[in-house]
């Protein structure tokens, strides 16, 4: 038996604003952006070269999904972006105003550091020691 995560959902306040900040700052891949009806869409990004996990930007539309934006895990570190070169693509988000919570550091897993998006929620830019 094999399964995968496809994607995982993130709430987010606006589909254009965040769509704008996933392909434009961190340089992911519009995947699918398809009207559903009464406002709602379908819109999938993935980091580039991806062939697994997307994220679906969902626009919140209840209060308790607008209270949601930017604290989806608790304010842990709510997802893990991987790299193969930390170094290229911490210094390219650093030029594209991602704001990085600390410091990048050596860890036995890998290099690290952690980043908020335009949201708040915090995300692991990560390029393990074993991929």
């Amino acid at each position: 038996m094999k399964q995968r995560l496809g994607a995982l959902t993130l709430v987010v306040r606006d589909y254009d604003e965040a769509l704008t900040y996933y392909t434009e700052v961190l340089g992911f891949e519009k995947r699918e952006d398809t009207p559903l009806g009464e406002g709602k869409r379908w819109v999938v990004v993935t980091p580039p070269g991806a062939q697994e996990t997307s994220l679906l930007l969902a626009q919140a539309a209840t209060p308790a999904q607008v209270a949601s934006v930017g604290n989806q895990a608790g304010g842990r570190v709510f997802l893990f972006l991987h790299t193969d070169d930390f170094w290229r693509d911490y210094h390219a988000f650093r030029r594209r105003g991602v704001q990085f919570l600390e410091e990048p550091r050596q860890e036995a897993y890998g290099t690290v550091a952690v980043f908020a998006d335009l949201y708040g929620n915090r995300w692991d830019l990560l390029e393990p020691i074993h991929p």
